[in-house]
């Protein structure tokens, strides 16, 4: 049938209409396009040009804040505290000399800081960030910020940096941080990518050093949009890092600044342990010095300051310094005696003032002798005769094995750097050391703390822990971290005879009580604190038999680093024995003199929980303690803070 021309009329109009309105919508997609092209290509060709030439998503570290350590009060020790600095971009300054000119005129800056930023600028990329000034004020930072459109280039930043605020209390425990150098990244197998961040800071000693890794925390990241030439574009995303975890250690700060202050400008140490946990609640090395000194980089004549003090205040002498021990040592070739059966009691040895052994004169301290001593009186009077016989009895290797049995020739494994092993020598080590054979005179020399026998401050705090309750006390310097508390230990006890124990207690009582004791002066009065002890001095000279015979030199004629060691250790209460203390101080004399009213003083300290009252003390003495405590720069404590993990 065919179409009626009015159907085709109308067939053709509606062709028409759908050829329009494609070839409208084909022309608003070619404008489109067009209008798009034009964008891209002109408006916005410098945008994709950077993005066309090597626009790329980059990762940037962010450094964690550091762990908090506090003592076992929490008292903060060791914090972080807002640095604010300003750094310059070479790239963004244009002209650096000009913009430091004009930085100078709101922050102090030295000819020799303004040189030092040009040279660290000149060896750095020219995007590369380099530190100007460090430790700013709050309305220094201020300034810069205000001034940055005439500083380009210069930009202030706020971090964190690492503070002590009981500044040399804890300098020998805690160590201290310091900018990570290419020595530290040399020692390390595989770095971690943090480390390589500028300034950030890395345990160099200490507790800072030794728990490192868990103080550090766990870096933080940002993504960010760098062109070719490493400049960032945006942030894309931030994710802050993990602190690090919070330390809780023993030491009590009220204890150990007392500690710190008795010992004041002596080359010393003293420890303190609570024999019931082996918790160290003091651990103080004078002189001391400033950690935070060493936090930015120490400067050059404050470090010669140190290295050159002949009192050695970088050393922490409690862990590192091993020294004879003296008369100190007695306790051992005791035990060692009465251990083997060779000895008792009543057992007694005749003392002249020497006795003579292979063509050798053995002298003891009593030039005129002690005649006939019993064990509790030859700790109480210190005879020395009666060890020199004793030893020839007992034999090296006997008192060696007792010695390491109480904790001395033993390295105690605790998070503080080079802790000494000091030596109880025998046969086999004479041997292996020396390749020489032990002789007679070897023991005779050892039974009294000399020859060859070193112990540091720890160590004979923790033989006086062990002789006091006859268990295997251990030391620890860590109680919690992150609030959680490290278990303590069940010590074993020692294998010796209570009996026999109980003969060298009450050796050490006498030396504080007895009328012949060698410390009755530094005795407590206080019954309920009555303590034991034993003094000790250690020669670092030779006395020759010419010098003998016209009288030997006393320690204050003769040069500071010629006189003797004065040591003491002490533990009380007598009949519940709670703390432990040892006191060595380099070149101080005598013992008794010296050392054991220091140890008397910290033990006296530790019971009270402060200032002990005067009449602990012997009445004759009580006017110069009031005079010392006036003297005392005591720092008391702040109020503790929380030991969980804080904000970051």
């Amino acid at each position: 049938m065919k179409k009626s021309a009015r159907d085709i009329t109308d067939s053709n109009r509606s062709i028409n209409r759908r050829a329009l309105m494609l070839g409208a919508i084909q022309a608003a997609v070619v404008a489109t396009l067009g209008w798009r092209l034009k964008t891209m290509q002109l408006d916005r060709a410098d945008e994709f040009r950077m993005l066309s030439d090597g626009n790329s998503i980059k990762l940037r570290l962010l450094p964690p804040a550091r762990g908090l350590i506090h003592d076992r009060n929490g008292v903060l020790l060791a914090g972080n505290e807002a640095n604010y600095r300003a750094t310059i971009t070479r790239e963004e300054a244009g002209d650096p000399e000009l913009v430091l000119a004009r930085l100078r005129q709101l922050i102090p800056m030295t000819d020799t800081a303004v040189e030092a930023v040009l040279a660290e600028i000149g060896k750095r990329s020219a995007i590369t960030p380099v530190v100007v000034a460090d430790r700013l004020s709050w309305e220094q930072f201020a300034s810069i910020a205000v001034n940055a459109p005439a500083l380009p280039g210069v930009t202030p930043e706020s971090g964190l940096s690492r503070s002590y605020p009981r500044r040399g209390d804890f300098a020998h425990v805690l160590g201290y941080v310091g900018p990570v150098s290419d020595y530290d990244l040399s020692r390390i197998e595989d770095p971690d990518p943090v480390l390589m961040l500028p300034e950030f800071q890395l345990g160099k000693l200490g507790v800072e050093a030794r728990l490192e890794e868990r103080l550090r925390g766990k870096a933080g990241t940002r993504r960010v949009e760098v062109n070719s030439a490493g400049r960032e574009m945006r942030e894309l995303e931030r994710v802050e890092g993990q602190q690090g975890d919070t330390v809780q250690i023993t030491i009590d700060a009220a204890l150990q600044n007392f500690a710190v202050q008795r010992l004041g400008e002596e080359s010393a140490a003293a420890v303190v342990i609570d024999v019931q946990n082996g918790d160290i609640l003091a651990s103080a090395s004078a002189p001391t010095f400033d950690p935070n000194l060493f936090v930015r980089g120490i400067s050059g004549p404050d470090y010669r300051a140190l290295m050159e003090h002949d009192h050695r205040p970088l050393a922490d002498k409690t862990v590192q310094g091993v020294y004879p021990p003296g008369s100190t040592f007695k306790m051992v070739p005791l035990l060692a005696g009465l251990d083997s059966g060779l000895i008792d009691a009543g057992t007694r040895f005749y003392c002249p003032g020497h006795i003579t052994v292979a063509g050798r004169r053995f002298h003891c301290w009593s030039r005129g002798g002690h005649g006939s001593v019993t064990a509790v009186a030859s700790l109480e009077r210190s005879c020395d005769v009666y060890y020199y016989e004793l030893a020839q009895k007992v034999g090296a290797d006997r008192m060696a094995e007792m010695a390491r049995r109480l904790g001395i020739g033993v390295r105690h494994d605790l998070p503080m750097s080079a802790i000494a092993e000091g030596i109880a020598p025998d046969r086999a080590w004479k041997r292996a050391r020396h390749d020489q054979e032990w002789q007679v005179g070897d023991s005779i020399n050892a039974s009294i703390g000399q020859g060859y026998v070193l112990a540091s401050p720890l160590q004979l705090a923790v033989m006086t822990a062990r002789v006091a309750t006859g268990r295997e006390i251990a030391p620890r310097l860590v109680r919690a971290v992150n609030g959680v508390a490290v278990p303590e230990t069940a010590f074993p006890d020692l294998g010796l005879s209570e009996a026999h124990l109980r003969i060298a207690r009450a050796g050490m009582d006498a030396v504080m009580n007895g009328s012949h004791g060698t410390a009755l002066r530094s005795r407590i009065l206080t019954p309920e604190w009555r303590m034991a002890g034993k003094t000790g001095t250690s020669q670092v000279r030779n006395i020759t038999a010419a010098e003998r015979a016209r009288g030997v030199i006393s320690n204050d004629q003769l040069p500071w680093n010629r006189r003797d060691h004065a040591l003491f250790v002490c533990y009380a209460p007598v009949e519940a024995p709670r703390y432990a203390v040892s006191v060595v101080v380099e070149h101080g004399g005598g013992g008794g003199s010296v050392a054991a009213p220091i140890g008397r003083d910290i033990l006296l300290f530790a019971l009270a929980g402060g200032l002990p009252p005067l009449d602990a003390y012997p009445p004759g003495q009580r006017d110069g303690i009031e005079e010392m405590r006036a003297r005392m720069n005591l720092t008391p404590p702040p109020a503790p803070q929380a030991t969980g993990r804080a904000r970051a």
